[in-house]
């Protein structure tokens, strides 16, 4: 059974979503063709600055509106989650209604397509994880750049258009290379959600108890009271074992391409210093109702990883060098999790090289 009507979250999403500036047809085009020369030229300075001597591939960069992005997006969650889900309720046995079976993929539709309404005027940029992995078709590895919310976000804040589309680029470059520098780790993303989902407990009257245990809750939520997400709330013991490696691996991508982006700037954006201030004053900012909506959907937590993650690579990298933190990218084992993030020397302790042997003369 489909336990979630992605006809609903792409109707639901599009319909909602606002359509961004309106841009006469040759400066929308204008607009186009200059993203795709930032991410080309980001991809040289990223490679140079991290020491990942990866592949460039400028081709796989999609300059996209926002109902092109909700299309996308959704592709990939039905693409990945639906068979997962199909068979975790079949594994186990549950059965819904004709009620439920009926009207449930529906709501829950609507409620995806709602999220994705929301995120599709706030995402900048975006590197594609869903769907097949890279040589299997699909977009996977593709680049994906939401004009719309790129204009609307530099007119917002004032800033030079060109140097702050090559500042974006940079972040969003930052991690195609991560994943070419560790192929395993479009799989091992797709591990750790489905390590997530079989630790879901899908029995309705067992959803229903968390659902109302957390009713307490989302008020602190909503207040500011609280530092947890509406999935946080309604998630299971197991999952929250799984949410501490997906944060941990969260923050270390966000976090290294912060620290790429303000690292690269200086000598490429002119006005990187100004771009930065503003764009955190921007992160902060929101009416009450914005603020709630960062907090109910997690993206508050999103942003606490940006920093947690910027000083764990900063701390690594002031120690070992660029090229020691670069281990991290060789294999799952060597990952941080979320603890190590936050204290960086507990994880260069347990990834130290063994010393040398003293030479041995004959």
């Amino acid at each position: 059974m489909q336990l979630i009507d992605w006809r609903v979250a792409t109707a639901t999403a599009t319909r909602l979503v606002p359509p961004g500036p309106r841009l006469p047809l040759a400066e929308a085009v204008a607009t186009v063709e200059d993203l795709r020369r930032r991410a080309a030229e980001a991809d040289g300075h990223v490679r140079r600055y991290t020491g990942l001597d990866v592949p460039a591939d400028p081709s796989a960069v999609a300059v996209v509106d926002r109902p092109e992005w909700i299309r996308s997006n959704v592709e990939g969650f039905r693409t990945l989650v639906d068979p997962m889900l199909e068979s975790l309720s079949s594994s186990r046995s549950l059965s819904f209604g004709p009620v439920a079976a009926t009207v449930g993929p529906k709501a829950t539709g609507a409620e995806v397509g709602a999220l994705l309404a929301y995120l599709a005027t706030r995402v900048l940029g975006q590197f594609e994880l869903l769907g097949p992995p890279p040589g299997e078709g699909g977009a996977a590895g593709r680049l994906t750049l939401v004009a719309p919310n790129v204009v609307a976000t530099e007119r917002a804040m004032g800033v030079h258009p060109g140097d702050f589309r090559l500042w974006v680029c940079l972040h969003e470059v930052t991690h195609r290379t991560q994943f070419a520098a560790a192929p395993w780790l479009h799989d091992h993303v797709r591990s750790l959600l489905r390590d997530y989902l079989t630790a879901a407990d899908l029995d309705p009257a067992a959803l229903l108890g968390r659902l109302r245990s957390a009713a307490g809750s989302l008020g602190a939520v909503v207040r500011g009271g609280s530092e947890l997400s509406l999935l946080e709330l309604v998630q299971t013991p197991e999952q929250r074992a799984v949410l501490d490696r997906v944060t941990g691996l969260m923050s270390l991508l966000e976090g290294h391409a912060d620290v790429v982006m303000d690292g690269v700037g200086p000598d490429v954006v002119p006005s990187v210093e100004q771009i930065r201030s503003r764009f955190e004053g921007r992160r902060r900012s929101g009416n009450p109702v914005e603020r709630m909506l960062r907090r109910l959907f997690g993206i508050e937590m999103k942003m606490k990883q940006y920093a947690e993650g910027a000083a764990f690579v900063r701390a690594v990298v002031d120690r070992v060098g660029m090229a020691g933190l670069n281990r991290v990218w060789a294999s799952p084992d060597l990952l941080p999790d979320a603890a190590e993030i936050r204290a960086p020397q507990r994880w260069l302790t347990r990834v130290a090289e063994p010393p040398a042997l003293p030479a041995v003369n004959d």
